[in-house]
């Protein structure tokens, strides 16, 4: 009789975590196939193009509370002021949370990731506006 007990609950339980695993193999795969949609599309603000963290440019700015970049310009000695007093306060030595001071990090780097985006791509437009102009160098 014990034994019959005993191998039910094994099977319920294999059968619990066997669905288990196939459902978060479904949703790996979908999450998945949506950061692949996500980055064919090209979209710069999506949370997807900076995968190292998944935070998003809004969330970032939330963090720092500061105004999102306008057209890749921001004032960053605001960013900066603001990161090296959060940064500061949630030192873990003083009593403050790592977690929060990693957030706060890595809210300034995609920031920062943002502008020189911006600012790489500007360049490139303002260097095909001007046209291809190579540097000579003259021997001596």
């Amino acid at each position: 009789m014990a034994h019959r007990i005993i191998t039910q609950v094994i099977f319920t339980g294999t059968r619990v975590v066997g669905r288990a695993f196939a459902e978060a193999y479904k949703q790996a795969s979908a999450s998945s196939q949506y950061a692949k949609a996500q980055a064919k599309s090209g979209n710069p603000g999506s949370s997807t193009s900076f995968s190292s963290n998944g935070l998003t440019l809004e969330e970032a700015c939330k963090i720092l509370n500061v105004k999102p970049p306008q057209n890749g310009q921001t004032n960053m000695e605001d960013v900066m002021e603001r990161f090296k007093k959060l940064f500061d306060v949630n030192d873990p030595q003083k009593g403050g949370s790592f977690y929060l001071q990693s957030k706060v990090l890595r809210a300034r780097e995609r920031i920062e990731a943002e502008i020189r985006m911006k600012e790489e791509l500007a360049g490139r437009e303002a260097e095909l506006k001007e046209g291809w102009k190579p540097k000579l160098f003259k021997d001596r």
